[in-house]
């Protein structure tokens, strides 16, 4: 498939971690733009196995905590390429710590970074989308700490659980236009993040997953890409948890 008969993919946070393994895995199908705030390298690193696959995409720079920065992103996905078939919101931080000792500056970056950005990504998206009369995808990466709340992370939780209702009421305004919105909760995921963890503390989190292990970026990513293909036609406004049964 040429570059030109693609679908256009953007994926939020996709230099690393589970936001790399959607971008790649959706690069078989899609011509990914792959976002990306601090770190250009690693980035182009996705971009280059991406490319080497097969397949094609770009790179951006944003920090989407600043909504300038989203609004320059859009416009040039607009200028460049007409149109927008996929918007994957996955970017997201963690400022862990229990609420009564939480400063209002730890709050604010959570839900900055994890929920205002999936609600600027989405209303700039849907612009495109509406447009060029798109019937587009929306996937945002949720968390199970959002469907269920976990102590010591009352501000992700807050802004995961956000994520959710705002992928529901989403999918209830966009249906009309042939637009979809779902969401995905990863429970305990090897990421970068999950290997800074002491083993003593992932053994302890094991033990509580029926499956006896934590997820890979894989499976995450192959699930993303089931809802973005046309197999996923039919479903919206839903909440995809994959955490090998932790929250049954």
């Amino acid at each position: 498939m040429s570059q030109d008969a693609k679908k256009i993919a953007l994926v939020t946070g996709g230099s690393r971690g589970i936001g790399a393994a959607i971008a790649l895995e959706l690069g078989k199908n899609y011509h990914v733009i792959v976002n990306y705030n601090s770190s250009e390298k690693k980035a182009l690193e996705v971009l280059q196995k991406i490319e080497s696959n097969g397949g094609s995409g770009e790179i951006v720079q944003a920090d989407l905590s600043v909504e300038s920065d989203i609004t320059k992103m859009f416009r040039g996905i607009w200028t460049t390429h007409k149109n927008l078939h996929l918007l994957v919101n996955n970017a997201g931080v963690t400022a862990d710590g229990y609420i009564m000792t939480m400063s209002l500056e730890k709050w604010n970056k959570v839900i900055n970074t994890d929920l205002t950005s999936t609600f600027l990504c989405i209303r700039e998206a849907l612009k495109i989308m509406y447009n060029v009369k798109t019937k587009g995808k929306i996937i945002n990466i949720a968390s199970v700490s959002g469907v269920v709340g976990l102590p010591g992370q009352a501000n992700y939780s807050a802004a995961k659980g956000g994520v959710i209702a705002l992928t529901k009421s989403v999918a209830k305004e966009v249906a009309d236009y042939g637009i979809t919105a779902n969401a995905i909760a990863p429970g305990f995921i090897e990421t970068d993040m999950v290997k800074k963890v002491p083993q003593e503390r992932i053994a302890e989190i094991v033990n509580q997953i029926p499956i006896k292990r934590v997820g890979t970026v894989e499976e995450v990513a192959k699930l993303a890409a089931y809802l973005a293909s046309d197999d996923s036609a039919y479903m919206t406004g839903k909440v995809f948890t994959i955490d090998g049964g932790m929250i049954i």
